[in-house]
């Protein structure tokens, strides 16, 4: 198998040109228009002085000019930094001065979002690597850098120097979760990303003709970006949203008859309450979906009373979205759990107890790791980070807790971070909150630990359903349904949860809930 089976080139199937690839609203693009459009993006960019090494910010709403610059990036050898458009200027700022970029694409105005104004509040000496803008859809902007035009689709070019693209070298970066050092750069190949997408279209046995994809999820993060490779690799018809909102996504699903969709509980929420239809979308057969909010279960309890089938899934930057999903002939409460089996054949999956270091048997809580096709290059520029993140015999530490089933599967339970050492055991705070949610007068709930006069104990909050509950009586009956050790030594009552926007969804804050534990303690 030659290097070019590994290249992003490889996953645009011109067999089946005359079909559309992707369609931006009204505005199909068949494969053949779409490899026409990645030469032309690759001669615009080497006409800006974009080479081998090279790296490329691109900050756009899903539109084909993405997904020709991350191609184009391929064919030159350069790489994109994706920005998340929900990004300000101190996130902006990092990214840019971390991944070096020399140029950056972005959008002249999208809805609300004044990107001149988040660039304004960014020094140059911030960044000084970057050396011009280009804009899509205007001239220019007011900036500190100078502006062009991306008019690579508008304009001739000479043509692109012959395929420098190294299948092996970074050809993309993600942002992952940030610190008080801000967020790192995950570092992918060609053939990680096009692999993977292969190894996902397998999995899903996506047939070019009769399966779809409506993508909803943006493209500047591994799970909109994933999802959508995959189906590219199968030659699937790809419709595209520029941003999500649940009225267009409904029409889309209806009227196109969209075999599959993946995005966030909250996304498949939204969509579900526009329509009263009992079975809305009678040709979806898979949403894989990420559990970001409570009440998940009872929402998917719910869609598939109504035809919508939802599976759980498990991924990160690092390993890439849907790096595995759940099947069909699961239970259902299997079926919803985060986990599953891994896209790839060729993946492993091993749970490493985090109190004695030792790999954990089967049904034992401990951090994931995975060894994978899938797996990242490592954090760019940041080797010391990278060290720290990959075992002696390569496997990657996910700072997730999870389980093995047994027959090839895993589940997912909690980030590392929100997993609780209670009594001497591992808990998930899930567990607690279903059963708090269980309760009369309990909307919602979430948990967390906290140190209580030297030993570690759950706290407890819950948003009301009508008149608030009482602590004591919610304490009575998690003692008759929970160990001891399982109760929360505080239940307290608050409006509405600290959340924060991220490339996929809104997400709660935890660590910001066990601030306020501690703070409602202390004045106590």
């Amino acid at each position: 198998m030659s290097a070019n089976d590994f290249s992003l080139q490889s996953l645009i199937r011109i067999e089946t040109a005359a079909d559309p690839a992707l369609v931006f609203g009204d505005t199909p693009v068949s494969r053949a228009e779409f490899s026409t459009k990645v030469e032309q993006t690759a001669a615009w960019l080497a006409a800006q002085g974009i080479g081998k090494g090279d790296v490329v910010a691109v900050w756009l709403v899903n539109r084909i000019e993405w997904l020709a610059l991350l191609f184009a990036a391929a064919r030159l050898g350069a790489v994109v930094a994706a920005v998340n458009t929900r990004y300000r200027g101190a996130e902006v700022a990092h990214l840019l001065k971390v991944s070096g970029a020399r140029l950056m694409v972005v959008e002249a105005a999208f809805r609300s979002i004044d990107f001149a104004a988040i660039l304004a509040d960014i020094a140059k000496a911030e960044v000084p690597a970057l050396q011009k803008l280009a804009v899509v859809g205007a001239d220019a902007i007011p900036a500190h850098w100078p502006c062009v035009r991306f008019d690579a689709f508008d304009k001739s070019y000479p043509p692109a120097p012959p395929a420098q693209g190294d299948v092996d070298l970074p050809v993309l970066l993600y942002t992952t979760s940030g610190t008080t050092k801000g967020p790192k750069l995950v570092a992918h190949s060609q053939r990680t990303l096009a692999t993977h997408a292969a190894s996902v279209a397998h999995a899903l046995r996506l047939d070019h003709q009769r399966h779809s994809l409506l993508a909803m999820l943006p493209f500047c993060g591994t799970f909109g970006m994933t999802s959508l490779l995959g189906f590219i690799a199968a030659g699937a018809t790809i419709h595209v949203l520029d941003a999500f909102e649940a009225a267009p996504a409904l029409n889309i699903l209806g009227e196109h008859g969209i075999t599959h969709s993946f995005g966030s509980d909250e996304m498949f929420r939204r969509i579900l309450a526009l329509t009263d239809a009992p079975r809305p979308f009678p040709n979806l057969e898979v949403c894989g979906f990420a559990a970001f909010q409570p009440g998940w279960r009872e929402l998917a309890a719910e869609a598939e009373t109504r035809g919508m089938l939802l599976f759980g899934l498990y991924g990160s930057s690092e390993v890439q979205a849907l790096f595995s999903i759940s099947r069909a002939g699961d239970a259902f409460a299997d079926r919803i759990e985060g986990g599953g089996w891994p896209m790839s054949p060729n993946a492993k999956v091993r749970i490493r107890d985090i109190e004695t270091g030792e790999l954990a048997a089967q049904g034992v809580s401990g951090e994931i790791e995975i060894s994978a096709p899938s797996r990242f290059l490592g954090y760019f520029n940041n080797p010391e980070a990278t060290r720290e993140a990959i075992t002696a015999d390569g496997f990657f530490r996910t700072g997730d807790i999870g389980r093995l089933r047994g027959d090839g599967s895993f589940v997912y339970e909690t980030r590392a971070g929100d997993a609780m050492r209670l009594g001497g055991f591992l808990v998930g705070p899930g567990e607690i909150e279903d059963e708090l949610k269980s309760c009369t007068g309990v909307a919602d709930a979430q948990v967390v630990a906290v140190d209580l006069k030297g030993q570690a104990r759950c706290v407890a909050f819950v948003i009301p359903a009508g008149e608030p509950p009482q602590q004591e009586a919610l304490t009575a009956r998690l003692r008759e349904r929970l160990a001891g050790y399982k109760v929360p030594a505080r239940i307290y009552v608050v409006d509405a949860f600290p959340v924060t926007d991220s490339a996929n969804g809104v997400k709660i804050q935890r660590a910001r809930l066990r601030a306020m534990a501690m703070e409602r303690i202390a004045a106590e």
